[in-house]
């Protein structure tokens, strides 16, 4: 069993996640097997098929380019691909920080 989601149920259902070997971006397997740093292109597995999919992936990640492959159960009354747990909405859809606060590189002091 995936140890990185335990709150996946048996009837809803889930998509696949990891991080770029390259860069480090969170990116999710898509239908065509490929990874998309858009979880709107993942693709959807029901959970009780996820864990096979997931060890499947798990197996050539390196060879994929990708490490820390897990599943994310989805919210099932949510629009969309959206996941479940606050920490994977803030990985899949970016900071909880709004862009007006973060500083730009001008506003950084030079050494």
């Amino acid at each position: 069993m995936d140890v990185r989601n335990n709150r996946r149920t048996t009837a809803g259902s889930s998509v696949i996640t990891a991080n770029r070997l390259l860069d480090g971006r969170i990116v999710w397997l898509t239908d065509q097997g490929t990874w998309s740093v858009d979880i709107a292109c993942a693709a959807t597995w029901p959970n009780d098929r996820i864990e096979t999919v997931i060890a499947d992936t798990a197996r050539h990640q390196q060879d994929q380019g990708v490490v820390g492959v897990y599943g994310v159960q989805l919210a099932d009354q949510a629009a969309g691909i959206t996941p479940l747990t606050v920490r994977e909405r803030i990985r899949a859809f970016g900071p909880t920080v709004h862009p007006h606060f973060v500083p730009s590189h001008e506003d950084t002091p030079h050494a």
